[in-house]
């Protein structure tokens, strides 16, 4: 089992704050597995109920109020989105005074679970979105490793490449043979299946409506409730765009990734390193990798995180906000990373505190005025944010 210690310690600090946390993510992702290590170093007694085991899913089906009502500590409630009706219960239940017990449900995401969870439990539930595992927790020693395996731990745990693949192409087929049906979205999994396919081919890019509606052959509308769909289920990041009172024309739309590489390669048909580094999508792949190591080593919510670009070219990866500071953040698949005309452009134009560019080499250092060299492999030493 990895221990994920950073995960632990964030989740326990929101529930000492909230009565009810719910850690979201794609199936299979790990959530089980968290919350069995917050339950181990929770300060109290824990109880699990799993709604996919029908003895714990019959005894809430019966009574909730009765069972729920009389356990105290911490409660798990694994799979929460197949009982979306306890969340007015959980309600209640949080507002006793004294407060008896604590709530920590685990669920996939879906819109109706976040539209249904937030409507009961406003004020009193925090949402915690669990990604693949980090490289810190792995060890950045074995980063390529990570980079095309992705971040599922059945997947990066496998003994071989082959076995790791063949573990990614069983999840997305049931991730759109079963879970995004039992989540309530009724789409046709083919369609879908065509759809994310065409998405890992755009990985990194600028959203067009447009163009991509036009390639699959549907209606703008469609395409984008498409992507909705998956960005809602945690398996695509729209970043979306910064747009600063300056006399340039700024790109609007987002940028659209693939959350986890591994995925992303399945779909691509990558299963090896010799592939990878050999395919035309493999720059966008790096970016999108270190783009969430970043976010996932600082812990930024979406509202955090941005890019930018002008359509004269000048642009940004990801700009990070912190109160009234702004840092920027390039990602280059280069071993001599260098100071670009986009990056004095981004240090100007957005008034950055420091830009800081993520590269593939092995030393850090400064490259100029506010900007700085991080190399990958030392991301947790070195990022300094």
């Amino acid at each position: 089992m990895i221990r994920r210690k950073q995960h632990v310690d964030a989740l326990l600090t929101r529930l000492r704050a909230f009565p009810v946390v719910a850690i979201l993510g794609p199936r299979q992702i790990g959530k089980t597995t968290l919350a069995y290590q917050v339950g181990r170093a929770y300060p109290g007694p824990t109880h699990r109920l799993d709604l996919e085991r029908p003895s714990d899913l019959n005894r809430l089906m019966d009574d909730p109020d009765l069972v729920l009502d009389g356990l105290r500590g911490l409660v798990v409630i694994d799979e929460v989105q197949r009982r979306p009706e306890l969340f007015p219960i959980l309600r209640l239940l949080a507002d006793r005074r004294p407060r008896r017990a604590r709530f920590l449900v685990l669920g996939s995401a879906s819109p109706d679970l976040l539209r249904q969870s937030s409507e009961s439990l406003a004020g009193r539930i925090n949402y915690y979105r669990l990604g693949g595992l980090g490289l810190y927790e792995v060890g950045h020693d074995r980063m390529n490793r990570r980079w095309l395996r992705g971040g599922f731990p059945e997947a990066w745990l496998a003994r071989s490449n082959p076995g790791a693949f063949l573990w990614l192409e069983s999840f997305v087929r049931t991730f759109l043979e079963r879970d995004l049906p039992e989540l309530g979205i009724r789409v046709p999994g083919p369609a879908l299946r065509r759809f994310w396919t065409m998405l890992a081919h755009w990985h990194g890019q600028v959203w067009n409506s447009s163009e991509f509606a036009r390639s699959f052959g549907v209606a703008d509308t469609t395409v984008r409730r498409y992507l909705d769909i998956l960005t809602s289920a945690l398996v695509i990041r729209q970043l979306q765009p910064w747009h600063e009172n300056i006399a340039k024309r700024q790109v609007k739309a987002p940028k659209v990734y693939l959350r986890d590489a591994g995925v992303l390669h399945a779909l691509l048909g990558i299963d090896s390193m010799q592939a990878l580094n050999s395919h035309p999508k493999s720059g966008a792949s790096w970016e999108g990798f270190l783009l969430d190591a970043v976010i996932d080593r600082l812990r930024l919510e979406d509202e955090h995180v941005h890019f930018w670009a002008t359509h004269t070219g000048a642009e940004l990866d990801l700009m990070i906000t912190r109160g009234t500071k702004r840092i920027g953040v390039e990602i280059k698949r280069t071993t001599a990373p260098r100071v670009t005309p986009s990056i004095r452009s981004a240090l100007s134009d957005l008034g950055l505190a420091e830009v800081i560019v993520v590269h593939a080499g092995r030393d850090s250092g400064p490259l100029g005025a506010n900007v700085r060299a991080v190399a990958a492999t030392r991301l947790d030493k070195d990022l300094g944010l």
